[in-house]
């Protein structure tokens, strides 16, 4: 990552983590487009709105992997192993404490926290059901993502695709017999997401274990190196409650969502994972930047990350604005992938329109944010995401949308590309504040 062309090894080291996301989408997806085919609209709206919630649980410890990534590159880069090895560890054991403590508060609070979410009566048992199954592969996910943090770390995108192409066929089969031979329903599904998911973090955990130098993992020197949680949560930690709040006010907007009945939920529901196999592609483009600029940081290559962060957003911008409109061109095909009901497929369309069709911004955005981190700068770009992105649309959902001639779903929609833009400019603005700050401490001073 730190010599030769960035554009070339961008590109080998963001195709499978690509692949990757979106094999670990599927798993949601085939939940979603089975119970939508076999078990009706009810049971494909409870599984759809309950991503709002998981990925308000969940995303605070996948920003403290972020954390991991960076700092293990960053100590990569500069050939410091001992302390590699010391985050290697320090980040496998956070992984396990973190889910755990979800499996708990998931399995517990699952029914009252739907009902806040002004989850539709019809579906609420179907939801809750789901998320309860859910939060016991939880643990295994975090295992996984931290894992394949510290895989990317030292640029192995390939393998964790591997293991993800195995356990999503897993995936695929376990649903097909829940769903269809033993009637399970939602509970089926989310068995199967965790069993898939359980399966891909053995894979991965191997993998660390039989890996070579500073990198390999000795399960029994699982341990916190004060020091390096110190490091991880000063970059995680703001991405972490990043994760959160945008997930708070995804919660928010989901619950907007759910007044207009179940058969708009179950079309948002549709379209919103539709236009996550955008999101993941687009994001594998922001963990890509992080990486290399963490190791061009590390290695003191700071003429290279500028040139990182361009090409970032050159590759994000195309992937958004292609990926974004072909979902749009060819919505009503995919949308009856998950239902074959006409309005859920109208009420999907509206959110495509809108949302996938101008996903290109939130990917510029994104890649800001992982230029920001892999300079170390994570606290500005949490704050700035919060005000804008969340602060906007939650300004938005109680001003504009509580207009009565304005009060209509494409109004909620609106919320998105408005506060992605906006966050966007800002976040170019204190990128290039941050450079200009290390040019004058680092560049300067290292040429006097």
């Amino acid at each position: 990552m730190c010599s030769g062309s960035i554009l070339k090894k961008m590109l080998i080291f963001t195709i499978p983590l690509m692949l990757s996301s979106i094999l670990q989408l599927l798993f949601n997806a085939a939940d979603v487009i089975i119970v939508g085919r076999f078990a009706g609209d009810n049971s494909l709206a409870a599984v759809g709105s309950t991503s709002p919630l998981i990925n308000l649980m969940i995303n605070f410890f996948i920003g403290i992997s972020t954390g991991a990534n960076v700092v293990a590159a960053r100590l990569y880069g500069a050939k410091r192993g001992e302390e590699l090895n010391a985050a290697v560890h320090t980040s496998m054991l956070i992984s396990l404490v973190s889910g755990a403590a979800l499996t708990v508060i998931g399995f517990i609070g699952a029914k009252q926290m739907l009902i806040w979410m002004q989850t539709p009566p019809e579906v609420l048992n179907l939801a809750a059901d789901y998320l309860r199954v859910y939060f016991f592969g939880v643990t295994a996910k975090m295992v996984y993502n931290f894992g394949s943090a510290l895989l990317r770390a030292i640029g192995d995108t390939k393998r964790p695709l591997y293991y993800l192409m195995f356990a999503g066929a897993v995936n695929v089969v376990l649903n097909l017999i829940f769903v269809i031979v033993f009637r399970m329903d939602t509970a089926g599904v989310a068995l199967a997401t965790a069993v898939s998911e359980t399966l891909s973090a053995v894979l991965v955990v191997r993998c660390l274990i039989r890996e070579k130098g500073d990198i390999r993992l000795i399960p029994k020197m699982l341990r916190i190196d004060g020091d390096k949680l110190g490091q991880i949560m000063r970059i995680g930690l703001p991405a972490g409650i990043q994760g959160v709040i945008f997930s708070l006010s995804n919660v928010v907007i989901q619950s907007s969502v759910n007044t207009f009945g179940n058969v708009t939920v179950a079309g948002n529901s549709a379209a919103s994972n539709i236009e996550s196999f955008v999101y993941v592609s687009m994001n594998s483009f922001y963990q890509a930047t992080i990486s290399f600029v963490s190791q061009n940081f590390g290695a003191g290559k700071y003429s290279r990350i500028n040139k990182i962060v361009l090409r970032g957003e050159l590759c994000v911008i195309a992937v958004g604005v292609v990926m974004g409109n072909l979902a749009v061109l060819f919505g009503r095909q995919l949308l009856s992938v998950y239902s074959p009901n006409p309005e859920v497929i109208d009420a999907g369309m509206i959110r495509l329109r809108i949302i996938s069709g101008t996903y290109a911004l939130c990917g510029m955005m994104d890649v800001m944010v992982g230029g920001l981190r892999g300079i170390g700068r994570s606290v500005m770009p949490m704050l700035v995401s919060l005000i804008g992105a969340c602060g906007l649309r939650l300004l938005w959902l109680a001003t504009v949308f509580r207009i009565p001639e304005y009060h209509t779903i494409e109004t909620v929609y609106f919320s998105y590309p408005i506060s992605w833009l906006i966050t966007f400019a800002v976040h170019v603005l204190c990128y290039f504040a941050a450079m200009s700050w290390i040019k004058k401490n680092f560049i300067e001073t290292s040429e006097q």
